[in-house]
């Protein structure tokens, strides 16, 4: 027996109803729920310390090689100590005493042992750590200039991705002397 009335209980339209409300509501708290836990993560993140610092390069043991020979180009290293909580780039490195012909490098080895020079775009400085350029890892190849003397001061201008432009006085010093 069917009822009908006002107590015969919701119409088929109202549970169709209450069902696409409960359908479009779901997604709703999953979304808000997943975003109060990511928050919550991030929150607690940060209070312990571990949140990403922005970087905080600084440069020491700067020098240069003094130019020998009939080389046409000699090297520069640099030591850059990043103390913040994020990575940074080295993207250039220009002087207002040299006009073109710097570049970045890194040093590579070949299967055979063999090792060679590659032009680098930018050299990585990781966060809370330090690039040290050597003979053997990365360095700056910079035009000689034969009126170089050894103690002379050459200016160079290091330019990070997010550090902006670090100026430096490289030692000129003989090749071969430890940093």
């Amino acid at each position: 027996m069917t009822t009908s009335g006002p107590n015969a209980g919701p119409s088929r339209s109202a549970r169709r109803l209450k069902q696409s409300v409960l359908a479009a509501v779901a997604p709703v708290v999953a979304s808000l729920v997943a975003s109060l836990v990511a928050l919550g993560g991030l929150t607690a993140w940060t209070a312990l310390g571990n949140a990403g610092t922005p970087p905080d390069v600084s440069v020491t043991r700067a020098r240069v090689f003094q130019p020998t020979g009939g080389t046409p180009n000699t090297a520069a290293f640099f030591r850059i100590t990043n103390r913040g909580g994020s990575a940074d780039e080295l993207t250039r490195v220009t002087s207002p005493s040299i006009l073109s012909g710097i570049a970045l490098s890194r040093h590579r080895m070949t299967p055979d042992g063999a090792a060679y020079r590659a032009a680098a775009d930018r050299l990585r400085v990781p966060a809370h750590g330090t690039l040290d350029m050597t003979p053997m890892s990365s360095d700056v190849t910079v035009p000689s200039d034969r009126d170089w003397r050894m103690g002379d001061r050459i200016p160079f201008d290091l330019h990070f991705e997010h550090s902006g432009t670090v100026r430096v006085r490289a030692e000129v010093v003989r090749p071969g002397t430890p940093g």
